[in-house]
C-alpha cells in the first residue's frame, strides 16, 4: 500500500495515456513520471513454449533447480526475466534495476522484499512496485505456473519489451481549465527529487486537487547527482518562477514576479547550496561552483585540454576529477584532509580512491587548505513525519535536519538524492493524514574509474579495522569499494532493525 500503486487516481490536469494491457485499461501517469505494468491470462502449459499474438509461456527450468532464496535470471522468448524462489513459492519479475540497470539477479532478498545490489532500491517480489528509493518506477512481474516438476513463465511480448531503464518523460503537469475547478492546491519549492515523489505520492493515493511546483531553475525536475559526471540533460525548459517570501497566516506563497499563490498545505524542498571560496580573487572568471546543467557545462567547456583545480575531495570533487580525467590538461585536487572521503568513508576507502586517481595524472595536495567553505545555517527541522512547527508546512530533502532512526533519533542533515525521495514520500502521505513515519536507511554511492562505492546507513565512530561505523558497540554504516552487494546486504539489515556488533563487522 502505497508504493507505486497499480492503479493511481490521476488528476484531469495530469498528461495521462491508456494502454490495454490484459484486457484491463491501465494508466500511466506521465507526470509525475512512473511505470505500469499489469500482467494476467493463462495458456496451456506444454514442454515446448506457447506464443498468441501477445502472450508468451514458456519453460524456463526445472524446479529442483532453484533453491529456497535463490535469484535466477531466466529467459522468455530471449528477454532475461528474474526468477524468484521465496518460502517455496515461485515469483517472476523484472531482471533489471529501472534506476540504472541493476541485475537484480545479484541483489539481496529478505523475505518479500528485494534490494538493488548498486544504489539500494527495493521492490516487492510480489508485486514489483517500489518499497524503498531512488528507483521512481516498479518493475513487471509475470505468472509463475509449476507443472510436473517444471516451471513455466507467462508474460506479454510486449512487456516483456520494454527497455529495463525507464526514460523518466521530463514533462510538466499541464495547467488545464479543470484544475481551477479543484478546491485544494499543494505547492511544493523546489521542482527537485523529493518534491517529484511527494507530487507523485500524492497523485498515486487518490489526491486530485491541483499540485503546483516553483522554482527558480528553468528545468523541471532531473536526477542531479549525474551533474558531477558532467552529463548533459535534453533542452527542455520551463520559465523559472522563484518565490520570495511566504506568509503563512494567509496560507500564501510570493513570487518574484509579483504574483502569488495561496495553498492548503506547502512542502519546502529548497535544496542546499554550494559553499563560497572565501580567498582574495574568488571573485575571478573562470571559477565555478556545480549545482545546475548550465554550470556543468561551464565547467566540461573551461577544463577540456586546460589546467583544472578542484577544491575538495569528496563525493562530487572526486567525480568530476574522474570523468575529466581524460579531458582535462591538468588536474589538481586540494583537500585539507589527509585522504579523500575522509569523514564519510574513511582513510581505508579515499586511500584507494586516490590511488586510482593519481594513476590517471591527477595530483593531489592534501593537508592544504586554501578557502574557507561555510555552510547555510538556518536549517529547517521537521520531525519524523517531516511537519515543521508551522501548520500545513512540510519540509523534505537538502533543506532540513531530521530525526534518524539509526543514531536513536539525533537529527542530521543528509544530502542525497535517495533520502530526499523518501523525505517527499513520507511528506506527502502526512499531507493526506496518514500518520507515517520515516523510515528509511539512508544509501550513498559513487563511481570513480569504472569502481563502485557504496555507503549505507549513518555515520558512528569508525571502526579499527573494518569500513563499518558503530555506536554504543553497534553498527550504524558501513562503505565498501567494489564490493557489491555488501553494503545493499548490511543495509537491508539495518532497515529490519537487526544488530551488527561491533566485533562481528570486523
Amino acid at each position: 500500500k502505497g508504493r507505486c500503486l497499480r492503479k493511481p487516481k490521476v488528476s484531469s490536469a495530469a498528461r495521462v495515456s491508456q494502454h490495454n494491457v490484459g484486457g484491463r485499461s491501465a494508466q500511466r501517469c506521465l507526470v509525475p513520471t512512473w511505470a505500469l505494468f499489469v500482467v494476467e491470462g493463462t495458456t496451456s502449459l506444454s514442454s515446448l513454449p506457447s506464443y498468441s499474438s501477445d502472450t508468451i509461456t514458456e519453460e524456463v527450468c526445472r524446479e529442483d533447480d532453484v533453491g529456497d532464496g535463490q535469484l535466477l535470471e531466466v529467459t522468455v522468448a530471449g528477454y532475461p526475466v528474474l526468477l524468484v524462489r521465496n518460502r517455496r513459492e515461485f515469483r517472476a519479475l523484472g531482471s533489471k534495476c529501472p534506476h540504472f540497470g541493476a541485475p537484480l539477479s545479484k541483489g539481496v532478498l529478505r523475505g518479500e522484499r528485494l534490494r538493488c545490489p548498486w544504489h539500494g532500491a527495493c521492490f516487492n517480489i510480489r508485486t514489483g512496485d517500489i518499497e524503498e528509493y531512488p528507483a521512481l518506477d516498479c518493475i513487471p512481474s509475470f505468472k509463475v505456473t509449476v507443472e510436473d516438476g517444471k516451471v513455466f513463465i507467462t508474460a506479454k511480448r510486449k512487456v516483456l519489451t520494454l527497455p529495463a531503464v525507464t526514460e523518466h518523460r521530463q514533462s510538466p503537469t499541464s495547467s488545464s481549465s479543470s484544475s481551477a475547478r479543484c478546491q485544494r492546491a499543494e505547492v511544493s519549492s523546489p521542482a527537485g527529487v523529493a518534491a517529484l515523489v511527494c507530487a507523485e505520492t500524492l497523485r498515486q493515493e487518490g489526491f486530485t486537487g491541483r499540485i503546483i511546483m516553483a522554482t527558480k531553475e528553468k528545468h523541471v525536475p532531473y536526477d542531479k547527482s549525474k551533474l558531477s559526471k558532467v552529463t548533459m540533460l535534453s533542452n527542455v525548459t520551463r520559465a523559472a518562477l522563484c518565490q520570495v517570501s511566504v506568509d503563512f497566516q494567509k496560507q500564501k506563497v510570493h513570487f518574484m514576479d509579483g504574483s502569488s499563490q495561496k495553498y492548503h498545505q506547502l512542502l519546502i524542498a529548497t535544496g542546499s547550496h554550494s559553499g563560497f571560496l572565501k580567498v582574495p580573487g574568488a571573485d575571478l572568471q573562470n571559477i565555478c561552483t556545480l549545482q545546475t546543467p548550465e554550470e556543468s557545462s561551464k565547467i566540461l567547456e573551461l577544463a577540456t585540454g586546460k589546467n583544472l583545480v578542484i577544491v575538495g575531495a569528496s563525493f562530487i570533487g572526486m567525480e568530476v576529477a574522474a570523468f575529466l580525467s581524460d579531458r582535462a590538461g591538468t588536474i589538481s585536487v586540494v583537500e585539507r584532509e589527509p585522504f579523500p572521503y575522509q569523514h564519510a568513508l574513511g582513510p581505508q576507502v579515499g586511500g584507494v580512491a586516490m590511488k586510482m586517481l593519481q594513476n590517471k595524472g591527477v595530483k593531489f595536495h592534501m593537508k592544504t587548505e586554501l578557502c574557507e567553505l561555510k555552510g547555510k545555517d538556518g536549517k529547517v527541522s521537521p520531525a519524523f513525519h517531516m511537519q515543521t512547527n508551522i501548520p500545513k508546512v512540510f519540509a523534505a530533502g537538502d533543506v532540513v535536519t531530521f530525526p534518524v532512526a539509526l543514531l536513536g533519533g539525533d537529527r542530521s542533515s543528509i544530502h542525497h538524492q535517495q533520502v530526499a525521495e523518501a523525505h517527499g514520500r513520507c511528506a506527502a502521505l502526512n499531507m493526506l493524514g496518514r500518520g507515517e513515519e520515516l523510515h528509511t536507511v539512508p544509501y550513498f554511492w559513487s563511481t570513480l574509474l569504472g569502481k563502485s562505492i557504496r555507503y549505507a546507513g549513518r555515520e558512528g565512530h569508525r571502526g579499527e579495522q573494518s569500513n563499518s561505523f558503530h555506536q554504543d558497540g553497534h553498527v550504524t554504516a558501513a562503505a565498501s569499494l567494489n564490493c557489491d552487494p555488501m553494503v545493499s546486504l548490511i543495509a537491508e539489515v539495518l532497515y529490519l532493525g537487526k544488530q551488527i556488533s561491533k566485533e562481528e563487522a570486523e
